[in-house]
């Protein structure tokens, strides 16, 4: 399965200048705690960082920041690891592994934000996969 099938295709954006503050209350009223950092062009949103819930607890927080200060480029991460919607699942859990990462935003072949992949919905899809074999065993030894 190639993870443009998975991936969650309703992202949450930002703009690398936009403010902090602005960062928190989205991910609040959208109950997530990422948020793609994109530039914006007319054919779609190119993708160059992302910004967690834990950057801004980390980043702002815990250095006493003002938080009306704090620009979203300043704490966000920005060597982002992105994934290909044709890539597939098991390459994709390995880019995940080596870079350490939980969120991979997934591209398509011009380089938009397409989705974004998790490491819930690869848990979510693989416990799907374990549980139809369980099934096939039982019924396996059933017969």
């Amino acid at each position: 399965m190639k993870i443009g099938e998975l991936c969650i295709r309703d992202t949450f954006i930002i703009q690398k200048d936009d403010n902090i503050v602005e960062a928190a209350k989205l991910m609040r009223v959208f109950n997530v705690g990422d948020l793609i950092v994109v530039t914006t062009h007319k054919e779609g949103n190119t993708p160059i960082g992302i910004v967690t819930d834990r950057d801004i607890v980390m980043g702002v927080v815990a250095d006493n920041a003002d938080p009306q200060s704090v620009k979203v480029a300043e704490i966000m991460s920005k060597e982002l690891v992105t994934g290909n919607e044709e890539d597939g699942i098991y390459e994709s859990i390995e880019r995940m592994r080596t870079h350490g990462i939980r969120r991979l935003p997934v591209i398509n072949e011009e380089g938009y934000l397409a989705g974004i992949l998790t490491v819930d919905d690869m848990l979510e899809f693989l416990g799907e996969e374990v549980s139809s074999l369980i099934g096939l065993f039982y019924k396996e030894q059933r017969s």
